[in-house]
Protein backbone atom coordinates (compact mmCIF):
# COMPACT_ATOMS: atom_id res chain seq x y z
CA UNK A 1 0.00 0.00 0.00
CA UNK A 2 1.18 3.39 -1.39
CA UNK A 3 0.70 5.99 1.67
CA UNK A 4 -1.20 9.45 0.56
CA UNK A 5 1.91 11.51 0.88
CA UNK A 6 3.51 9.58 -1.58
CA UNK A 7 1.10 9.01 -3.80
CA UNK A 8 -0.38 12.88 -3.71
CA UNK A 9 -0.28 15.14 -7.30
CA UNK A 10 0.24 17.94 -5.93
CA UNK A 11 3.64 20.15 -7.18
CA UNK A 12 3.27 22.02 -3.28
CA UNK A 13 2.36 19.24 -0.22
CA UNK A 14 0.99 21.27 2.55
CA UNK A 15 0.23 20.46 6.13
CA UNK A 16 -0.21 21.42 9.14
CA UNK A 17 2.25 21.96 12.32
CA UNK A 18 1.73 21.93 16.28
CA UNK A 19 -1.93 22.16 16.27
CA UNK A 20 -1.64 19.29 19.22
CA UNK A 21 0.74 21.94 21.35
CA UNK A 22 -1.13 25.29 23.46
CA UNK A 23 -0.38 28.10 21.20
CA UNK A 24 0.31 26.57 18.41
CA UNK A 25 3.24 28.18 16.98
CA UNK A 26 2.51 31.70 18.07
CA UNK A 27 4.39 32.62 21.28
CA UNK A 28 1.20 35.17 22.35
CA UNK A 29 -1.32 35.85 24.48
CA UNK A 30 -3.75 37.22 22.80
CA UNK A 31 -7.01 35.43 23.73
CA UNK A 32 -8.13 34.08 20.57
CA UNK A 33 -4.40 31.85 20.51
CA UNK A 34 -4.79 28.06 19.76
CA UNK A 35 -6.48 26.00 22.41
CA UNK A 36 -5.06 22.51 21.54
CA UNK A 37 -7.95 20.75 23.27
CA UNK A 38 -9.56 17.52 21.39
CA UNK A 39 -12.56 19.30 20.04
CA UNK A 40 -10.83 21.46 17.91
CA UNK A 41 -8.52 19.03 16.90
CA UNK A 42 -10.89 16.74 15.72
CA UNK A 43 -12.38 20.24 13.43
CA UNK A 44 -9.35 20.87 12.56
CA UNK A 45 -8.47 17.22 10.96
CA UNK A 46 -11.61 16.79 9.41
CA UNK A 47 -11.19 20.26 7.99
CA UNK A 48 -8.04 19.46 6.75
CA UNK A 49 -9.36 16.13 5.54
CA UNK A 50 -12.13 17.98 3.54
CA UNK A 51 -9.90 19.82 1.71
CA UNK A 52 -7.19 17.53 0.56
CA UNK A 53 -4.65 18.76 2.67
CA UNK A 54 -1.31 16.07 2.99
CA UNK A 55 -0.44 15.92 6.64
CA UNK A 56 -0.65 16.79 9.86
CA UNK A 57 2.78 17.30 11.76
CA UNK A 58 3.17 17.06 15.59
CA UNK A 59 5.80 18.79 17.98
CA UNK A 60 6.71 16.46 20.78
CA UNK A 61 7.19 18.29 23.84
CA UNK A 62 7.48 17.23 27.58
CA UNK A 63 8.38 20.64 29.16
CA UNK A 64 6.63 24.10 28.34
CA UNK A 65 8.66 27.17 28.04
CA UNK A 66 7.48 29.27 30.67
CA UNK A 67 6.42 33.21 30.09
CA UNK A 68 2.57 34.22 31.31
CA UNK A 69 1.19 31.26 28.79
CA UNK A 70 4.00 28.73 29.51
CA UNK A 71 4.34 28.33 25.57
CA UNK A 72 3.63 24.95 24.99
CA UNK A 73 3.16 23.90 28.22
CA UNK A 74 -0.05 21.91 27.13
CA UNK A 75 1.01 19.22 24.65
CA UNK A 76 -0.84 16.15 23.13
CA UNK A 77 0.94 13.07 23.29
CA UNK A 78 1.34 12.70 19.78
CA UNK A 79 1.40 8.79 19.32
CA UNK A 80 -1.68 8.85 21.02
CA UNK A 81 -2.81 12.06 19.02
CA UNK A 82 -2.13 10.30 15.92
CA UNK A 83 -4.38 7.71 16.58
CA UNK A 84 -7.04 9.98 17.24
CA UNK A 85 -7.08 12.10 14.71
CA UNK A 86 -6.60 8.82 11.76
CA UNK A 87 -9.73 7.49 13.34
CA UNK A 88 -11.54 11.05 12.19
CA UNK A 89 -10.77 11.53 8.65
CA UNK A 90 -10.17 9.30 5.97
CA UNK A 91 -7.35 10.59 3.70
CA UNK A 92 -4.63 12.85 5.32
CA UNK A 93 -1.46 11.11 6.58
CA UNK A 94 -1.31 11.79 10.42
CA UNK A 95 2.45 12.11 11.52
CA UNK A 96 3.83 11.02 15.10
CA UNK A 97 6.89 12.61 16.16
CA UNK A 98 9.07 10.49 18.47
CA UNK A 99 12.02 11.62 20.49
CA UNK A 100 14.45 8.79 20.08
CA UNK A 101 15.96 9.33 23.49
CA UNK A 102 12.59 9.04 24.98
CA UNK A 103 10.98 6.14 23.53
CA UNK A 104 12.04 2.72 22.78
CA UNK A 105 12.45 0.97 19.66
CA UNK A 106 10.55 -2.01 19.94
CA UNK A 107 7.18 -0.41 21.70
CA UNK A 108 7.79 2.39 18.84
CA UNK A 109 7.43 -0.05 16.53
CA UNK A 110 4.38 -1.78 17.92
CA UNK A 111 2.45 1.55 18.36
CA UNK A 112 3.15 2.82 14.55
CA UNK A 113 2.12 -0.48 12.58
CA UNK A 114 -1.16 -0.95 15.13
CA UNK A 115 -1.63 2.73 14.12
CA UNK A 116 -0.90 1.69 11.03
CA UNK A 117 -3.23 -0.81 10.58
CA UNK A 118 -5.66 1.32 12.33
CA UNK A 119 -5.59 4.18 10.19
CA UNK A 120 -5.68 1.67 6.60
CA UNK A 121 -2.08 2.90 5.73
CA UNK A 122 -2.04 6.63 6.98
CA UNK A 123 0.61 6.87 9.58
CA UNK A 124 4.03 8.49 9.32
CA UNK A 125 7.28 8.70 11.57
CA UNK A 126 9.15 12.13 12.16
CA UNK A 127 12.46 11.49 13.98
CA UNK A 128 13.84 13.79 16.20
CA UNK A 129 17.53 12.85 18.45
CA UNK A 130 16.27 15.44 20.61
CA UNK A 131 17.67 18.47 21.73
CA UNK A 132 16.03 20.11 24.90
CA UNK A 133 17.91 20.16 27.72
CA UNK A 134 14.50 20.69 30.42
CA UNK A 135 13.06 17.51 28.63
CA UNK A 136 16.33 15.20 29.18
CA UNK A 137 16.21 16.82 32.95
CA UNK A 138 12.50 15.46 33.09
CA UNK A 139 13.78 12.29 32.40
CA UNK A 140 16.48 11.68 34.17
CA UNK A 141 18.64 11.45 31.32
CA UNK A 142 22.05 13.14 30.38
CA UNK A 143 21.69 15.57 26.96
CA UNK A 144 25.10 14.17 25.12
CA UNK A 145 27.21 17.16 24.69
CA UNK A 146 28.34 16.04 21.39
CA UNK A 147 25.68 16.41 18.62
CA UNK A 148 27.27 13.72 16.66
CA UNK A 149 25.76 11.30 19.88
CA UNK A 150 22.81 11.92 19.72
CA UNK A 151 22.23 11.15 16.08
CA UNK A 152 24.59 8.05 16.34
CA UNK A 153 21.78 6.63 19.32
CA UNK A 154 19.28 7.93 16.63
CA UNK A 155 20.79 5.79 13.86
CA UNK A 156 20.54 2.54 15.64
CA UNK A 157 17.24 3.30 17.11
CA UNK A 158 15.73 3.75 13.08
CA UNK A 159 17.60 0.55 12.07
CA UNK A 160 16.24 -1.52 15.14
CA UNK A 161 12.48 -0.19 14.07
CA UNK A 162 13.47 -0.52 10.30
CA UNK A 163 14.58 -4.31 11.04
CA UNK A 164 11.41 -4.82 13.83
CA UNK A 165 9.22 -3.99 10.72
CA UNK A 166 10.83 -6.04 8.18
CA UNK A 167 11.62 -9.37 10.19
CA UNK A 168 9.31 -11.81 10.60
CA UNK A 169 10.73 -14.22 12.86
CA UNK A 170 12.84 -13.35 15.89
CA UNK A 171 16.60 -11.85 16.23
CA UNK A 172 19.09 -10.74 18.92
CA UNK A 173 20.23 -7.05 18.82
CA UNK A 174 23.24 -6.55 20.17
CA UNK A 175 24.29 -2.59 19.63
CA UNK A 176 25.83 0.16 21.65
CA UNK A 177 22.74 1.51 23.32
CA UNK A 178 20.32 -1.08 22.84
CA UNK A 179 20.45 -4.82 23.28
CA UNK A 180 17.29 -7.35 22.75
CA UNK A 181 17.32 -11.43 22.94
CA UNK A 182 14.55 -12.82 20.13
CA UNK A 183 13.02 -9.90 19.57
CA UNK A 184 9.87 -9.53 16.90
CA UNK A 185 7.42 -7.21 16.31
CA UNK A 186 4.19 -7.94 14.40
CA UNK A 187 1.94 -6.87 12.62
CA UNK A 188 4.09 -4.98 9.96
CA UNK A 189 3.17 -1.64 8.66
CA UNK A 190 0.50 -2.14 5.91
CA UNK A 191 2.11 0.91 3.73
CA UNK A 192 4.88 -0.32 1.88
CA UNK A 193 6.90 1.89 3.51
CA UNK A 194 5.93 4.51 6.03
CA UNK A 195 6.90 8.08 5.11
CA UNK A 196 9.95 9.41 7.52
CA UNK A 197 10.61 12.68 8.09
CA UNK A 198 13.66 13.84 10.10
CA UNK A 199 13.29 17.73 10.80
CA UNK A 200 17.17 18.84 11.43
CA UNK A 201 19.32 21.29 10.33
CA UNK A 202 22.45 20.85 11.33
CA UNK A 203 25.40 18.94 9.56
CA UNK A 204 24.26 15.58 11.40
CA UNK A 205 20.62 15.97 11.19
CA UNK A 206 21.26 16.34 7.13
CA UNK A 207 23.23 13.08 6.82
CA UNK A 208 20.74 11.49 9.09
CA UNK A 209 17.99 12.92 6.97
CA UNK A 210 19.81 11.71 3.60
CA UNK A 211 20.29 8.08 4.99
CA UNK A 212 17.21 7.70 5.93
CA UNK A 213 14.19 9.76 5.30
CA UNK A 214 12.01 10.84 2.62
CA UNK A 215 11.75 14.34 3.72
CA UNK A 216 13.89 16.77 5.61
CA UNK A 217 12.06 18.99 7.83
CA UNK A 218 13.56 22.82 8.56
CA UNK A 219 13.48 26.10 8.23
CA UNK A 220 13.40 28.36 5.86
CA UNK A 221 14.76 31.84 5.99
CA UNK A 222 14.30 33.27 2.79
CA UNK A 223 14.21 31.78 -0.65
CA UNK A 224 17.86 31.82 -1.73
CA UNK A 225 18.99 30.09 1.36
CA UNK A 226 15.86 27.56 0.59
CA UNK A 227 17.20 26.55 -2.64
CA UNK A 228 20.69 26.29 -1.35
CA UNK A 229 18.92 23.71 1.20
CA UNK A 230 17.32 22.16 -1.27
CA UNK A 231 20.46 21.55 -3.81
CA UNK A 232 22.50 20.78 -0.49
CA UNK A 233 19.87 17.94 0.18
CA UNK A 234 19.43 16.84 -3.57
CA UNK A 235 23.06 16.29 -4.05
CA UNK A 236 23.89 14.47 -0.62
CA UNK A 237 20.76 11.93 -1.37
CA UNK A 238 21.82 11.27 -4.65
CA UNK A 239 25.18 10.48 -3.59
CA UNK A 240 23.44 7.33 -1.95
CA UNK A 241 21.16 6.58 -4.47
CA UNK A 242 18.35 7.92 -2.90
CA UNK A 243 15.98 11.09 -2.95
CA UNK A 244 15.25 13.01 0.32
CA UNK A 245 12.51 15.65 -0.46
CA UNK A 246 12.27 19.07 1.97
CA UNK A 247 9.65 20.40 3.56
CA UNK A 248 9.60 23.15 5.54
CA UNK A 249 7.70 25.39 8.14
CA UNK A 250 5.27 28.47 7.81
CA UNK A 251 3.14 31.23 9.60
CA UNK A 252 0.19 31.84 7.84
CA UNK A 253 -1.87 35.75 8.87
CA UNK A 254 -4.39 35.76 5.65
CA UNK A 255 -6.66 38.59 5.65
CA UNK A 256 -8.26 40.47 2.75
CA UNK A 257 -5.90 43.52 2.81
CA UNK A 258 -2.48 43.92 3.75
CA UNK A 259 -3.15 46.20 6.10
CA UNK A 260 -5.36 43.85 8.09
CA UNK A 261 -3.08 41.15 8.35
CA UNK A 262 -0.01 43.66 8.87
CA UNK A 263 -1.82 45.15 11.48
CA UNK A 264 -2.71 41.42 12.85
CA UNK A 265 0.64 40.40 12.95
CA UNK A 266 2.00 43.58 15.01
CA UNK A 267 -0.97 42.83 16.88
CA UNK A 268 -0.56 39.55 18.48
CA UNK A 269 2.96 39.06 17.38
CA UNK A 270 4.72 42.23 19.04
CA UNK A 271 2.38 43.99 21.30
CA UNK A 272 1.19 40.64 22.81
CA UNK A 273 3.89 38.35 22.21
CA UNK A 274 4.86 36.97 25.36
CA UNK A 275 8.44 37.57 25.29
CA UNK A 276 9.25 35.69 28.54
CA UNK A 277 8.62 32.72 26.70
CA UNK A 278 10.03 33.63 23.37
CA UNK A 279 13.46 34.46 24.94
CA UNK A 280 13.17 30.94 26.76
CA UNK A 281 12.57 29.14 23.11
CA UNK A 282 15.27 31.08 22.09
CA UNK A 283 18.39 30.85 24.61
CA UNK A 284 17.22 26.68 24.46
CA UNK A 285 17.63 26.71 21.08
CA UNK A 286 20.30 28.58 20.91
CA UNK A 287 22.68 26.56 23.73
CA UNK A 288 20.90 23.29 22.58
CA UNK A 289 20.24 23.13 19.11
CA UNK A 290 21.48 23.44 15.93
CA UNK A 291 18.13 23.96 13.89
CA UNK A 292 19.43 28.07 13.91
CA UNK A 293 22.67 29.56 13.27
CA UNK A 294 23.43 32.09 16.22
CA UNK A 295 22.66 34.65 13.02
CA UNK A 296 19.42 33.71 12.54
CA UNK A 297 18.53 33.27 16.18
CA UNK A 298 19.56 36.90 16.42
CA UNK A 299 17.63 38.19 13.33
CA UNK A 300 14.45 36.40 13.88
CA UNK A 301 13.03 37.01 17.26
CA UNK A 302 10.12 38.47 15.62
CA UNK A 303 9.12 35.66 13.65
CA UNK A 304 9.97 33.38 16.64
CA UNK A 305 7.14 35.33 18.20
CA UNK A 306 5.02 34.97 15.73
CA UNK A 307 5.39 31.39 14.64
CA UNK A 308 8.40 29.43 16.37
CA UNK A 309 10.97 30.95 13.42
CA UNK A 310 8.23 30.09 10.74
CA UNK A 311 8.26 31.56 7.56
CA UNK A 312 5.86 34.70 7.22
CA UNK A 313 2.96 34.37 4.84
CA UNK A 314 1.49 37.47 5.51
CA UNK A 315 -0.55 39.25 3.29
CA UNK A 316 -4.04 39.00 0.88
CA UNK A 317 -4.65 35.71 -0.68
CA UNK A 318 -2.93 36.83 -3.78
CA UNK A 319 0.36 37.44 -1.79
CA UNK A 320 0.00 34.68 0.32
CA UNK A 321 -0.40 32.53 -3.21
CA UNK A 322 2.64 33.91 -5.02
CA UNK A 323 4.63 33.46 -1.76
CA UNK A 324 3.92 29.64 -2.02
CA UNK A 325 4.52 29.67 -5.56
CA UNK A 326 7.92 30.99 -4.81
CA UNK A 327 9.04 28.73 -2.03
CA UNK A 328 7.59 26.07 -4.51
CA UNK A 329 9.99 27.67 -7.24
CA UNK A 330 12.94 27.07 -4.84
CA UNK A 331 12.33 23.10 -5.23
CA UNK A 332 11.04 22.95 -1.86
CA UNK A 333 8.17 20.05 -2.25
CA UNK A 334 5.56 21.76 0.80
CA UNK A 335 5.50 23.64 4.01
CA UNK A 336 3.05 22.79 7.14
CA UNK A 337 1.21 25.62 8.09
CA UNK A 338 0.52 27.34 11.84
CA UNK A 339 -2.20 29.86 12.11
CA UNK A 340 -3.20 31.62 15.28
CA UNK A 341 -6.12 29.58 15.51
CA UNK A 342 -5.90 26.76 12.89
CA UNK A 343 -9.69 25.49 12.98
CA UNK A 344 -10.92 29.10 12.53
CA UNK A 345 -8.56 30.84 10.05
CA UNK A 346 -8.15 27.67 8.06
CA UNK A 347 -11.63 28.41 5.80
CA UNK A 348 -10.39 31.33 4.46
CA UNK A 349 -7.38 29.84 3.30
CA UNK A 350 -9.24 27.37 1.77
CA UNK A 351 -12.06 29.53 0.37
CA UNK A 352 -9.01 31.92 -0.97
CA UNK A 353 -5.86 30.21 -1.35
CA UNK A 354 -6.33 26.76 -2.47
CA UNK A 355 -7.52 27.49 -5.42
CA UNK A 356 -5.33 30.00 -6.28
CA UNK A 357 -2.60 27.70 -5.72
CA UNK A 358 -4.79 25.27 -8.10
CA UNK A 359 -4.99 27.48 -10.64
CA UNK A 360 -1.17 28.05 -10.55
CA UNK A 361 -0.49 24.22 -11.31
CA UNK A 362 0.64 24.16 -7.93
CA UNK A 363 -2.36 21.78 -6.27
CA UNK A 364 -5.32 20.21 -8.04
CA UNK A 365 -8.77 19.83 -6.84
CA UNK A 366 -10.24 17.86 -4.42
CA UNK A 367 -11.29 14.56 -5.61
CA UNK A 368 -14.20 13.57 -3.78
CA UNK A 369 -14.95 10.02 -4.16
Amino acid sequence: MTSPLFSSANKLKLGTFSANCSGGMAVTKVEERWDNNWDNNIDLVQQCDEAGIEFMLPIARWIGYGGDTDFHGNVLETVTWAAGLAAHSSRIQVFATVHTAFNHPIVTAKQLATLDQLSGGRIGLNVVAGWNKPEYDAFGKDLPGDHADRYAMAQEWFDYVQKLWRMDQAFDWEGTFYQGKGVYSLPHPVQDRIPIINAAASEEGRNFAMRNADFLFTPVFDFEQARDTVQDISTRAASVNRQVDVLTFCTVVCRPTQQEAEDYLNWYADENADWEAVDNLMTLQGLHAQSFTPEALGMFRDRFAAGHGGFPLVGTPDTIADLLEQLSATGVAGTALAFVDYAKEFPYFRQEVLPRLERKGLRQPVQHS
